[in-house]
C-alpha cells in the first residue's frame, strides 16, 4: 500500500502544482516551456508507474475487503463509465454541445470514473485510489474556477458531439475487453 500511495502523492502532487500559478510560472521561466514539460512529464509518468506498481501489489498481497458493494450499484458504475469515456473523448474532440455543458470535460470523466469505481469496489485499496482522485478532481476544478478559467463555452449540438459520443462508445465496449487483461478483474 505504501508504493501506491507514495505513486498518488507524486502524481497527484505534479498534477496540484499546475494549479500553483505563481511556482509554475516561475519554473517556467527558470527551465524554459520544454523544459518545464519535460520534468512535468517524467515526474507524472514515475508517479503513475508507482500507482501501477503499488496498487498491483496491495492487490496481490495486502487486500484489505472493506464492505460488499450492492449488485445494483454495478449497473449504475457501468453508466457512468460510459459518460467518463463519452466526457473524456469531449475533451480532445472538437467543440460542441458535451465538451461546453461540462466545461471542463477531463475532470467531469475523472470525477464520473473515480466515482464509479468507488461504487463498484468495497476495498481500501479501491477507496484511496480512486477517492485520491476524487478529492484531487474536484480540487482542481475548484482550483480552476477559482482562477477564472470558465473552460469551454456553450454551443450548440455539433459534429463534434457525435465525435465525443462515437469515440467514448468505441473507447467504453474495447475497456470491456480490455480490463480483464490489462487490470485483471471482470467488469460484470
Amino acid at each position: 500500500m505504501a508504493v501506491l500511495v507514495v505513486g498518488l502523492v507524486v502524481f497527484l502532487g505534479i498534477h496540484t502544482f499546475t494549479t500553483l500559478r505563481g511556482p509554475r510560472a516561475a519554473l517556467i521561466e527558470r527551465l524554459g516551456e520544454g523544459g518545464y514539460k519535460g520534468l512535468y512529464s517524467v515526474i507524472a509518468a514515475v508517479g503513475l508507474a508507482l500507482i501501477i506498481w503499488g496498487f498491483g501489489r496491495y492487490r496481490a498481497h495486502d487486500y484489505v475487503q472493506l464492505w460488499t458493494p450492492p449488485e445494483a450499484l454495478r449497473p449504475v458504475a457501468t453508466v457512468l463509465m460510459w459518460f467518463a469515456f463519452v466526457a473524456l473523448a469531449a475533451a480532445y474532440g472538437p467543440a460542441g454541445k458535451i465538451k461546453g455543458a461540462l466545461r471542463h470535460p477531463m475532470l467531469v470523466a475523472v470525477k464520473t470514473w473515480a466515482l464509479a469505481h468507488l461504487l463498484a469496489n468495497g476495498d481500501l485499496g479501491a477507496l484511496v485510489l480512486f477517492g485520491a482522485f476524487l478529492l484531487w478532481a474536484v480540487y482542481d476544478r475548484i482550483a480552476v474556477k477559482h482562477r477564472g478559467d470558465t473552460g469551454a463555452r456553450t454551443m450548440p449540438v455539433t459534429v463534434g458531439d457525435g465525435i465525443a459520443v462515437g469515440i467514448g462508445t468505441v473507447a467504453f465496449v474495447v475497456m470491456f475487453w480490455l480490463h480483464p487483461l490489462v487490470i485483471g478483474l471482470p467488469i460484470v
